[in-house]
């Protein structure tokens, strides 16, 4: 997937404009990543910061939207194109403000970029 594409919703992904997805849980490829804390739809870059809870010591993620795979409405499920251990070695969230890092951002959309995407991807 290109690095501008990791920032936008998957046509068919189930994703509906104007919806939050705030608490809706987050399940990768092999379980359980965490729930949407935040949702960053008013920017070109669109993303997701999820709490992991316990999993990853209460650290939170920065997911593009991109990834999602599939948004069920009324199941409240988020799935990732990504496994637990691949959205964990992501570059490090650590505050709001990397939301605004353009370096941070690029390293974020280079790393998903890179991973293996599932054949469901049209494009």
């Amino acid at each position: 997937m290109s690095i501008d594409r990791i920032w936008s919703y998957r046509p068919g992904s189930g994703h509906q404009e104007g919806r939050t997805l705030t608490g809706f849980k987050v399940e990768a490829a092999d379980g359980v990543v965490g729930h949407v804390d935040r949702q960053a739809d008013d920017t070109p870059l669109r993303h997701l910061i999820v709490d992991t809870g316990v999993w990853v010591f209460g650290r939170s993620l920065l997911i593009p939207a991109g990834m999602i795979t599939g948004v069920d409405m009324t199941a409240r499920l988020i799935t990732v194109g990504c496994t637990r251990e691949e959205a964990k070695a992501a570059p490090r969230f650590r505050t709001d403000r990397e939301t605004l890092d353009p370096e941070y951002l690029s390293a974020v959309g280079a790393y998903y970029a890179t991973l293996p995407h599932d054949s469901g991807e049209s494009g």
